[in-house]
């Protein structure tokens, strides 16, 4: 008789086998997991005992994490936020060290959510909680090839009362994020049958690479062009002429996160914006964009481009906003699409999100420690 393994006992041993060499995770409860999988199952909750990670020493406490454990879902780990010593977050620590890229151990993973986009890219965990204040869901998304969505700004509970920072969860794809979002979203009010359902295609959408004022590599644009004009050509896109030129937002979230919201400039870049997004969204129209307008950068830091320039816009409007695999650079790193949608259509992004991972190649796990 064959015995079936759990998984949770799956990802507990993907765990001990990797993270020596990925440092995603700051602690992991093996024991606990497990008895909480063997409740949720005989309790026949919905989530059924699906494993999931938990961002950082606090995470546990998160809204999100609650309401995944009250549906079921397992904790196995709390995972790498960035340490003490730089002011750059695009990187982790882990118990045992630097958390790494799983596509390139000489790059971050990204931040702050680090270690959450690794333990889902490398299998340690089904899907992970986050939290994005300016890209810290998006940007490791896009780096470490997997789907990070950020929910509309307030939808949820938040304890930043900036109200620049919402929750995210991370999943290989938009597919197999939908059963914990489904959980995450449906105790923010959204009922239940309103998921699965599919957008009619076309999807119309404008596309802009750099926002009008981002300084984007231009490998990473050409690799997320390349995944736009593959939506075009499979009909799930149809791109708009429409103006998609914001002010550069970078002055205007530093006076928020800062305290100071009333600030004369960045009120005016605020409305300047909203303004234009308004615009640009009617008709529910979606955005696309470069998630990042870097490729991930080495451990000794981010050099002078702001890897945020492209996400934080929409933690200063509010809009939902996820990054799904786009391809490759020539160097073997992972770009990512940025998809963003009108305030509130959080479910409408997820259906958006999954017609466009449907339209374009699936997107790899990265090779073991050791194999690249």
């Amino acid at each position: 008789m064959t015995r079936t393994t759990s998984a949770v006992a799956r990802a507990l041993e993907r765990i001990e086998r990797l993270d020596p060499a990925l440092h995603a995770f700051i602690e992991v409860w093996p024991d606990e997991a497990l008895a909480r999988e063997r409740e949720a199952v005989a309790r026949r909750l919905p989530l059924g005992g699906r494993p999931f990670a938990v961002k950082g020493p606090s995470g546990i406490r998160s809204y999100a994490a609650r309401r995944l454990i009250a549906a079921g879902g397992v904790p196995v780990g709390a995972t790498s936020v960035p340490g003490p010593g730089t002011v750059w977050q695009t990187w982790g620590q882990g118990a045992h060290g630097r958390t790494v890229n799983p596509w390139r151990a000489d790059r971050t993973p990204g931040g702050s959510s680090a270690g959450s986009a690794v333990a889902v890219a490398a299998g340690m965990a089904e899907a992970a909680t986050g939290s994005d204040g300016a890209g810290s869901v998006r940007i490791p998304a896009a780096w470490c090839g997997v789907f990070g969505l950020k929910t509309t700004n307030g939808l949820l509970p938040s304890p930043d009362r900036t109200g620049l920072a919402s929750a995210g969860v991370f999943a290989r794809s938009a597919a197999a994020a939908e059963p914990y979002l489904r959980q995450v979203l449906s105790g923010g009010g959204t009922p239940d049958q309103a998921f699965g359902l599919p957008l009619p295609l076309p999807l119309p959408a404008v596309y802009s690479d750099d926002l009008g004022f981002a300084a984007v590599d231009p490998e990473v644009a050409a690799v997320v062009r390349a995944a736009v004009d593959r939506l075009v050509a499979a009909g799930t896109v149809r791109l708009l002429d429409r103006d998609a030129g914001l002010l550069d937002p970078a002055g205007a979230w530093t006076a928020v996160r800062g305290g100071s919201p009333d600030d004369p400039e960045a009120v005016r870049v605020r409305r300047a914006n909203d303004e234009r997004l308004d615009t640009l969204f009617s008709g529910g129209a979606l955005l696309l964009t470069p998630a990042t307008p870097n490729r991930p950068h080495g451990h000794e830091g981010p050099g002078s481009r702001y890897s945020t320039a492209l996400t934080w816009a929409f933690n200063l409007s509010g809009h939902p906003a996820a990054s799904l695999p786009a391809g490759f650079t020539g160097d073997g790193c992972p770009v990512g699409l940025q998809v963003v949608a009108p305030r509130g259509a959080d479910l409408g992004l997820l259906a958006a999100a999954r017609a466009v991972e449907d339209a374009l190649p699936a997107a790899p796990a990265p090779p073991p420690p050791g194999r690249r």
